[in-house]
């Protein structure tokens, strides 16, 4: 017990003192950027399936910034069946910026959002004025007035290929008290946001809710078209676009989530989708990271609680340095301070949707998503 006990707290002092300082969540968009001399063009993408429920919200924060450049919309309706479409036209009033594109039908190689993306940034390379940046956003998200000024002058500002904002994400139920803010602790440790934001750094990543675009880099890349197959797809752009320029990633309270998660049910549809995918559907891999959270994550209270002597004194140490690191992620959705305490429970609940993730892979109904199965997107439908 002892052993493993130094073990968990040696990974939670790297983690606390040498991986980027994810947990303080420091990278954040509060900074006001000095505005351009001129302001590019941008066409905002917005791909949605079945979004009748938000759609209204996520187009009228769009068309109601207040930027000072050449701007419109391009909303994909991917086969929607619940009025998608008319729900967004009636939120628009008739501002022409708007402009709808209805979706073909999804061909093979391809995940749904990710041709749903493709018809969108065709049409807009296809207006009259092509835009110099894409802004590729979900239907749930709602942007604050200012949120493309800030966003395209940050790109100018530090020349950057690809700016992308970790959305805050909706966090009311208990469900998602218990879930979303340790999601977002996850990404970070993960991917370190300022790792990412070091251009000599190997480390990749955005969130695909926010993802402002340069849009003659993303053509020289090769466009959408060669990530068309992956189930991360944020991630995996950001990888393609880092190899072209500086990127970063940042939290942002000025641009939200309007979908809710008010079941754990939900939560673990979210995560399921995905999970497995980010370990490149390796049972070995699996096996792995399943490993390491038990080390990192149940060893600490299990030895506080079972242990004794110098292995129970090292189980309450780092269990409290677990509670400390979760603190700034707290703070950022104002939840209690005791939820850090928690943190070992959540981890748990985390393991059992990835295990989950891998059943499902197995059954033939991996990445899962408003009916469609993509996990492998050469059998996507």
């Amino acid at each position: 017990m002892l052993v493993v006990a130094c073990l968990a707290l040696a990974v939670w002092l790297y983690l606390l003192l040498a991986r980027g300082a994810f947990w303080r969540c420091t990278e954040r968009d509060d900074r006001a950027p000095a505005e351009p001399r001129a302001w590019p063009r941008v066409v905002a993408v917005v791909p949605a399936r079945d979004e009748a429920d938000h759609i209204a919200a996520s187009v009228g924060s769009l068309l109601g910034q207040d930027y000072r450049g050449p701007w419109a919309v391009v909303l994909v309706d991917d086969d929607s069946e619940d009025g998608t479409a008319e729900a967004a036209r009636r939120a628009a009033k008739g501002d022409a910026r708007l402009h709808v594109v209805t979706g073909l039908g999804l061909p093979a190689g391809w995940t749904g959002k990710l041709w749903a993306l493709k018809q969108g940034i065709d049409a807009a390379m296809a207006l009259p004025q092509p835009p110099d940046y894409l802004l590729l956003t979900d239907a749930d998200i709602v942007h604050g007035d200012d949120s493309v000024s800030r966003l395209v002058a940050r790109a100018e500002e530090r020349r950057l290929v690809l700016t992308s904002l970790m959305v805050k994400l909706r966090c009311e139920s208990f469900a998602e008290h218990a879930s979303v803010p340790a999601f977002i602790f996850f990404f970070q440790m993960l991917y370190p946001f300022a790792w990412v934001n070091r251009p000599q750094s190997g480390v990749a990543a955005a969130a695909g809710g926010c993802m402002l675009v340069r849009a003659d880099v993303l053509r020289d890349a090769g466009g959408i078209d060669v990530i068309r197959g992956a189930l991360i797809d944020d991630c995996a752009l950001a990888k393609v676009l880092k190899a072209r320029g500086p990127i970063w990633l940042g939290l942002t309270e000025r641009v939200h989530s309007v979908r809710p998660y008010p079941a754990l049910a939900d939560i673990r549809r979210m995560v399921v989708r995905s999970a497995y995918a980010q370990l490149r559907y390796s049972p070995l891999l699996l096996v792995a990271t399943l490993a390491g959270m038990v080390l990192t994550y149940v060893v600490p209270p299990f030895a506080a609680i079972f242990g004794s002597g110098a292995a129970r004194v090292i189980g309450i140490a780092t269990w409290g340095l677990m509670a400390l690191s979760f603190q700034p992620t707290l703070r950022l959705y104002r939840l209690s301070p005791l939820w850090g305490v928690a943190l070992p429970a959540i981890a748990l609940q985390y393991m059992l949707f990835t295990l989950d993730s891998a059943y499902q892979y197995v059954r033939g109904r991996g990445g899962s998503w408003k009916g469609r199965v993509q996990a492998n997107a050469s059998g996507s439908r």
